[in-house]
């Protein structure tokens, strides 16, 4: 069942706390922001801060179809918007000319026809629903080339797609469209000034500990404040790739399995694969740095 958008900055945080999406005011108004002025929101920030999470919950909360389009290099109109069935044509065409069938024109009207149109993401997102737009998760943009890019401003500047054979797709009404990129290249400045723009960055300790409250329940208390603190310590040290939220819930969940109340240094090290994913910087925190992390952690919560 399709909800009404929400008509304010704290009716959009309650909207994402109601599927335990822990938001901060910033993040909420330019979801809001979003939602009612019909503008396409891009979401840059490092990989699991929540940025694709974002495009899940307003489906769930707002009763919308999700429609993700997963980017990555080489993709193309053919798997991004549609492609025609040439199987499907070819055999059309031989059973019209074993029949008999010579009216060109009117054999081509019909094998350029949409019973043989395969519709794919960015397509689909246009057909008119029941349930409303739909919410078009157009997910890791920056992995694309910048010629899909290009393409990608007719969706977004007027939400249409132009197929030759067929002329142009309209949308009745403008799907909510949410673009995640995790930066490993820039963005095209054209692009970017058909959306509404957001940082999404790691959240701070005490956010951290209530996004960990609500994920991650059965956590002891002690444990998932040790988690929080270690994490964000590991945060200011140049590591390959530091670890985002998606990981820190990870962490505390195979923590809370192995039953653990506190952390020790055989534990962080024998879990660390749980939270890095490089093994320079497992090498760099295992052992004895592990150890100074812990004791700075419990002596800064004790004096807390």
């Amino acid at each position: 069942m399709t909800h009404p958008l929400p008509k304010s900055i704290d009716e959009t945080l309650a909207l994402l706390a109601s599927a335990n999406y822990v938001s901060d005011r910033a993040l909420a108004t330019v979801v809001f922001l979003s939602l009612r002025m019909g503008r396409p929101l891009f979401l840059e920030g490092e990989a699991g801060v929540g940025k694709t999470e974002i495009a899940k919950v307003l489906s769930k909360t707002l009763g919308r179809k999700l429609i993700r389009l997963q980017c990555y290099e080489g993709l193309d109109v053919s798997s991004a918007v549609y492609e025609w069935n040439y199987a499907a044509q070819m055999m059309a065409i031989r059973l019209a000319e074993a029949s008999g069938d010579t009216d060109r024109t009117r054999l081509e009207q019909d094998v350029f026809s949409e019973r043989y149109l395969t519709k794919r993401a960015l397509l689909q997102a246009l057909e008119p629903s029941t349930d409303g737009p739909p919410v078009l998760l157009i997910d890791e943009l920056d992995r694309t080339d910048e010629a899909f890019e290009a393409f990608l401003l007719e969706v977004l500047s007027d939400f249409q797609i132009t197929i030759p054979e067929l002329g142009t797709i309209k949308a009745d009404q403008a799907p909510i469209v949410i673009i995640t990129s995790n930066r490993t290249r820039e963005i095209h400045d054209a692009l970017k000034r058909r959306c509404l723009y957001h940082w999404v960055d790691y959240p701070n300790a005490e956010r951290e500990q209530e996004i960990l409250r609500t994920r991650v329940p059965q956590a002891a208390a002690n444990l998932s404040a040790q988690v929080v603190a270690f994490v964000q310590k590991l945060r200011g040290i140049d590591l390959f790739k530091q670890p985002g939220v998606a990981e820190t819930l990870d962490w505390a969940t195979a923590l809370t399995e192995l039953d653990a109340v506190a952390l020790d240094p055989e534990l962080v090290t024998d879990t660390l694969g749980v939270l890095l994913k490089y093994q320079d910087d497992i090498a760099r925190i295992q052992g004895s740095k592990a150890q100074e992390l812990i004791n700075e952690v419990q002596a800064e919560l004790r004096a807390g």
